[in-house]
C-alpha cells in the first residue's frame, strides 16, 4: 500500500529508511519549510506481532527525553492503518555507515563522539531510562558530525537500582551478565555497551566477534579481546575498566567522566529538566482506531514469546550462568523441545500427566500449570511446600514450543516420571511408568539430548529481540 503525499502539515518526500514494519520518510514542515524525518508504522502488522506496547514505550520514552543529543519526536498522528512518528532529522546517518567507509575514527573524532554519548546516556539513566541497544547503528551523525542516540524500541523505564530482567540488544554489543538469565542492572549493561563502541572507534573492528553464537558469548562473559598496537596506555586503561565483566567491578558514568582521557577537549552537553505534563495524549489516541478484534490469530498468543538471548541462556550448552554467582541448586530443571504448536503442545503435557497420575492446575495465562499427585490434591493445596511440580510452555515459533519442566518441592522420582512421558510423548514413542516397570526408570535432568529442539539460532551482527521497525 503506497503513502499520501501529505500527512497533518508535513509533505513526504524520499525514503530514507527502511525496515519489516515500517518506513522513514524525509518530510517537510509546510508551515516554515524544516525537514523532519516521519517514521510510518502500519499497525496491524505491529498488532499481529505483539509490539503494540513496544512501539508506544518508543514513543514515550523519546517524548520525556529532552538532550542535545538524543533524536527528538515532534508529535504522533494515526490514521486508521498508519501511525505517523514525526522526528527531528539527522542528515549525517548512522554511525555505522561512517564507519564502514572510513574503517576508524582519528581519536579527537572517536572521543568526541564518546563524549557525547557518555552525556546522553548518563542524561538517560539520570531519568530512570536504560537504552539496552546501544550500538552504531542507533547512533545518528547531524551535518556537523554532533552525535544523535536513536531506537529508544528496546528501552526499559525504572527507578535507579530496579533490576531488569529481559535479555535483549544485539549479541557483539551485550553486556555479559545479560548471559546469565538472571536480573541486571540497566545503567551497567549500557556502560559495557558504550565500552565497545568505543573500542570498535579507535580500533575499526569489534572486541567481541564470532560467526559461533556460543563462542562469541563466552568471549563476552570472559572480556577475551586483543588491543591493536596503535592503543594508548591511556584508551587501555579506560577501556580496560569498562569491559570488566563484573558488572559490580565496572566502570560507572562518573568513573569515567571523570577519565584523564575522557577530560581531554571535553565540553559536557547537558538536557533539559524533564516535564512532567509533556502532552503524551497523541501516543494513546495514535492506536484508539484500530480494530484490535481483526488482528487475533488461529494461533494462541503468549506473552511468553522468547527471544535468542533467552534460548540461548536456557541451554545447559551454551548457559553462562555458571560463570555468575547466586546459582540456586536445590531447585531442579528439565527443558524439552516441542514441534507442535501451543495447544498440541499443551495437549501433550495433560496427556503425560494423567500417565503418571498427576492432576494439572492451570494458572491466569494458560501457558503454565501446577501438578499435583490425585490422590494428595487437598493436603498439598493446603500446603504449597509439599509438592511444587510445574510446566511452562514458552513459544519460539508457530510451531515450536519450548517446555520448561521446574521442581522446587517434593519426590523426584514422580518428577522424572514425569518428565520421561512427556520426552516420550513429544517424540511419538510409548512410555510404561514406573509403576509399571520400576527398574527401567530414567534419571532425566537439564543435561538431556532432548533440550531445546528448535531451530537453529543464526549468529547476525544486527540480530535483535523481537524487533518491529528500523531506526533509520
Amino acid at each position: 500500500m503506497g503513502y499520501a503525499n501529505n500527512i497533518g502539515k508535513y509533505h513526504l518526500g524520499r525514503t530514507i529508511g527502511e525496515g519489516t514494519f515500517a518506513k522513514v520518510k524525509l518530510g517537510v514542515d509546510t508551515t516554515n519549510g524544516q525537514y523532519v524525518a516521519i517514521k510510518i508504522i502500519d499497525k496491524q502488522m505491529v498488532l499481529e506481532s505483539n509490539l503494540k506496547y513496544q512501539v508506544q514505550r518508543e514513543i514515550r520514552t523519546m517524548k520525556l527525553l529532552h538532550h542535545p543529543n538524543i533524536v527528538r519526536i515532534h508529535e504522533v498522528i494515526g490514521t486508521k492503518t498508519k501511525i505517523y512518528i514525526v522526528m527531528e532529522y539527522v542528515s549525517g546517518g548512522q554511525l555505522s555507515d561512517k564507519l564502514s567507509y572510513v574503517n576508524k575514527l582519528s581519536e579527537p573524532e572517536a572521543r568526541q563522539v564518546f563524549q557525547q554519548l557518555i552525556d546522553a546516556v548518563e542524561y538517560c539513566h539520570n531519568r530512570g531510562v536504560y537504552h539496552r541497544d546501544l550500538k552504531p547503528e542507533n547512533l545518528l551523525l547531524d551535518a556537523k558530525g554532533n552525535l544523535k542516540v536513536s531506537d529508544f524500541g528496546l528501552s526499559a523505564l525504572r527507578k535507579p537500582g530496579d533490576m531488569l530482567t529481559t535479555a535483549c540488544g544485539s549479541p557483539c554489543y551485550v553486556a555479559p551478565e545479560l548471559l546469565a538469565n538472571k536480573g541486571y542492572d540497566g545503567a551497567a549493561a549500557d556502560v559495557w555497551s558504550c565500552g565497545v563502541i568505543l573500542f570498535e572507534k579507535l580500533a575499526g573492528h569489534l572486541p567481541f566477534d564470532d560467526r559461533n553464537l556460543m563462542v562469541l558469548y563466552k568471549k563476552i562473559s570472559r572480556a577475551e579481546y586483543k588491543f591493536p598496537q596503535w592503543f594508548t596506555e591511556s584508551q587501555k586503561r579506560l577501556i580496560s575498566r569498562i569491559l570488566d565483566p563484573s558488572p559490580t567491578r565496572r566502570a560507572t558514568i562518573l568513573e569515567i567522566v571523570e577519565d584523564p582521557w575522557f577530560q581531554t577537549d571535553y565540553i559536557p552537553s547537558c538536557g533539559y529538566v524533564h516535564n512532567e505534563n509533556i502532552y503524551l495524549d497523541d501516543v494513546t489516541a495514535a492506536f484508539d482506531s484500530i480494530e484490535e478484534n481483526k488482528a487475533d490469530s488461529k494461533l494462541p498468543k503468549t506473552s511468553s514469546f522468547i527471544n535468542a538471548f533467552q534460548l540461548i541462556a536456557m541451554s545447559h550448552d551454551l548457559d553462562l550462568s555458571g560463570l555468575f554467582e547466586g546459582q540456586d541448586d536445590k531447585k531442579e530443571t528439565t527443558r524439552l523441545g516441542s514441534k507442535l504448536p501451543v495447544n498440541e503442545t499443551i495437549k501433550k503435557i495433560e496427556a503425560a500427566a494423567l500417565d503418571v497420575s498427576l492432576s494439572i492446575e492451570k494458572m491466569k495465562n494458560n501457558f503454565k500449570m501446577k501438578m499435583h499427585p490425585k490422590q494428595k490434591l487437598k493436603m498439598i493445596r493446603s500446603s504449597r511446600s509439599y509438592y511444587d511440580l510445574s510446566a511452562e510452555v514458552i513459544e519460539v515459533a508457530p510451531t515450536n514450543c519450548v517446555i520448561e519442566i521446574s521442581k522446587s518441592a517434593g519426590e523426584l522420582r514422580l518428577y522424572n516420571e514425569f518428565c520421561k512421558s512427556l520426552s516420550s510423548l513429544l517424540s511419538g514413542k510409548s512410555y510404561e511408568s514406573s509403576q509399571m516397570q520400576e527398574s527401567k526408570v530414567v534419571n532425566i535432568n537439564s543435561k538431556s539430548t532432548n533440550e531445546i529442539e528448535c531451530s537453529e539460532v543464526k549468529h547476525n551482527k544486527d540480530n535483535k529481540d523481537i524487533r518491529g521497525y528500523s531506526s533509520s
